[in-house]
């Protein structure tokens, strides 16, 4: 799923990551952040895709409150899947920005319609692929999408997933989002650490929510 660009005016090569993200996601959206970030100061250049909580935790036993919330999730991630089905890759990005500051920044995610309808309105998106939320018309496509990402990582892991230069891995779950060389650093790092066959987990406690710095 990945691969190199050569950028022939220079002479340098950029390479290419693929990002997993549910738009409903706080962490993805942290990650999401920082990886805009790398961009700036790494020669790397961002792919985007949709995966789903909702479908990766299909099946489980639940607690009652995010059974709730993996039922809402559905809708986003859906109509992002729309989007670019009907319109292209380009769109992704814009959509999930305009759709992640209302669920994540103005804190709205309990007001997914009117979130959708705004940021549809925002990237210049036809109104009604706000239908798509409550349809299962595109899911094969969306479904095919997660498990391309699942395929990489494995399923005991969730969002998001990025993928560079044949080396896959979960997060980085960090907050705030690193900025500037910190950024760098951090993406240097998690790539460094991911290309080592064997490698599984770094983990600490986390003892602070996403700071939507």
């Amino acid at each position: 799923m990945t691969e190199t660009v050569t950028t022939t005016e220079t002479g340098t090569t950029t390479d290419t990551a693929d990002f997993w993200f549910d738009p409903m996601c706080p962490w993805a959206w942290m990650t999401s952040r920082w990886m805009g970030e790398v961009e700036k100061i790494r020669d790397v250049h961002v792919r985007w895709h949709v995966m789903s909580l909702s479908v990766l935790n299909e099946g489980r036993d639940l607690p009652e409150e995010y059974a709730a919330l993996m039922e809402r999730a559905w809708g986003p991630v859906r109509v992002v899947n729309a989007a670019r089905e009907i319109h292209g890759q380009d769109v992704v990005k814009p959509l999930y920005d305009a759709l992640g500051t209302r669920i994540h920044l103005q804190e709205r995610g309990e007001d997914l319609p009117a979130v959708i309808d705004e940021a549809l309105a925002e990237v210049g998106l036809p109104a009604d692929l706000a239908r798509f939320a409550g349809s299962d018309e595109l899911d094969a496509s969306l479904r095919a999408s997660h498990q391309r990402a699942i395929d990489l990582v494995g399923d005991e892991v969730g969002t998001p997933v990025v993928a560079v230069n044949g080396v896959a891995f979960f997060g980085p779950v960090v907050t705030p989002s690193p900025k500037g060389e910190d950024a760098g650093k951090l993406w240097d790092g998690a790539v460094a650490v991911a290309s080592i066959p064997g490698f599984y987990e770094i983990k600490r406690t986390r003892t602070s929510g996403p700071i939507f710095s």
